[in-house]
């Protein structure tokens, strides 16, 4: 038997889990993927769409491979070693200086991330009940401490439950419509060709990046799997759990992947051209208007899910990053009063919530090559992972992808300071 020292203090653990079935280690990575599905991704994929139809398919399709192989191997490092990845980069930035720098980029992208999820849980309790924004982000915040509640008291298996049946209200919520507004087949082809229309559409194939491949996720996905999991010993228990780690992402990101591509579609589909609908309110309206009240309300009802479950996730996630690169730990509710607080004056002085939504995943893409180039570096090193290390190809991939979302990201700065 090992003892590991991790999140929750010393926890003994035992060193074989050849009896566990494969349902029962399932769960981190639904977790995880609900980053995938939060109100930014439902305004960047809704915008997309209504304004340039297919155009963007390409952009969801490719950002939902990369964050497979990505989420991958965060999954991994944490089996792996046992730890998260803000912990190791703790532990191996020697600098208190360096520590301290890397820690605001990952706060900052931790911040971006709860601004989407608030607004768009309150911009759901407005178009349901008709709340002011202000009153509706409160209220999204305090459910969300009541889920983190369930998280810090009851642990990881009840917290995955609560998480999932949220995600089940997500998919349906967001899925629905595309079967009452079928998507053209040569539109949906057409759009799977790479190209773009104009500095604005960089705009949104970076925010549609920033949405789909989550920095925080990056972060929270080895820790999930580190309170999760036990520390192995035994080489072929823990190929096991890769296993199944490799089926729990796969099913996480089809179901992220589906959902994204849904709501693009039905934006394209339904909405294009539609004055209006490259807002959340706009197209809730345009909905009603196209495909009925019922239609309209099962969106709602999504889009308050995907804030409730995402900012939950969020709020877990920043406070792995605090712990791990400073090496202080905040109580979740804490951290999810302070967090709160940028929302809620954003809401508060008027500024338009569609637009903060799609700004904040501009924000999350360029946190993503500090999050995925250490991950990628980590993961390909023996001396970390042991026999488990990357394979040539998988830190080519991973390269290549951080490669490409660089790559964007500096085209997107170009076009943001030329004015074009």
């Amino acid at each position: 038997m090992n003892v590991r020292t991790d999140a929750r203090g010393p926890a003994p653990v035992t060193t074989t889990v050849a009896s566990t079935r494969l349902l029962w280690l399932l769960g981190p990575a639904l977790v995880a993927g609900v980053a995938y599905l939060d109100p930014g991704n439902v305004a960047s994929n809704m915008t997309a769409g209504a304004r340039y139809g297919y155009l963007l398919v390409w952009v969801v399709v490719a950002g939902n491979v990369m964050a497979w192989l990505i989420q991958y191997l965060s999954a991994k490092l944490g089996i792996v070693t046992g730890t998260s990845l803000p912990e190791i980069l703790g532990v191996r930035m020697r600098r208190p200086l360096a520590r301290r720098l890397y820690w605001v980029q990952a706060e900052l992208v931790a911040m971006a991330t709860d601004l989407a999820e608030i607004i768009g849980g309150a911009v759901a309790l407005n178009l349901l009940f008709g709340l002011p924004l202000l009153a509706g982000g409160v209220i999204t915040g305090v459910i969300s401490m009541i889920v983190l509640t369930v998280q810090t008291r009851r642990g990881p298996r009840t917290f995955e439950r609560v998480i999932v049946a949220l995600l089940l209200i997500i998919t349906v919520g967001f899925a629905a419509g595309v079967f009452f507004a079928p998507p053209d087949a040569g539109g949906v082809v057409s759009g799977l060709v790479p190209r773009f229309e104009g500095a604005n559409s960089v705009l949104l194939a970076a925010s549609i990046l920033g949405a789909t491949i989550m920095p925080h996720a990056i972060y929270a996905h080895s820790a999930l799997t580190r309170d999760r999991f036990p520390l192995v010993t035994d080489a072929a228990e823990t190929r096991r759990l890769l296993w199944a780690t490799k089926w729990d992402v796969t099913i996480a990101m089809a179901i992220a992947g589906t959902v994204n591509l849904s709501i693009l579609l039905l934006a394209a589909s339904a909405l294009q051209g539609v004055a209006g609908t490259d807002t959340l309110e706009g197209a809730h309206a345009a909905l009603e208007a196209t495909l009925g009240p019922v239609i309209a309300t099962v969106f709602a009802v999504g889009l308050l899910a995907s804030g409730l479950a995402s900012t939950s996730v969020g709020a877990y996630a920043g406070a792995e990053i605090m712990h791990g690169l400073l090496h202080v730990r905040v109580p979740l509710l804490v951290r999810r009063v302070v967090t709160l607080i940028p929302a809620l004056l954003i809401l508060g002085v008027g500024f338009d919530p569609t637009e903060a939504l799609v700004l904040s995943q501009v924000v999350l893409s360029f946190g993503i090559p500090f999050a995925l180039i250490p991950l990628v570096w980590l993961t390909r090193q023996r001396g970390v992972l042991g026999e488990h290390a990357n394979r040539w190809f998988t830190t080519l991939a991973g390269a290549i992808c951080a490669l490409l979302l660089v790559a964007l990201n500096v085209v997107l700065l170009v076009l943001v300071f030329t004015g074009a």
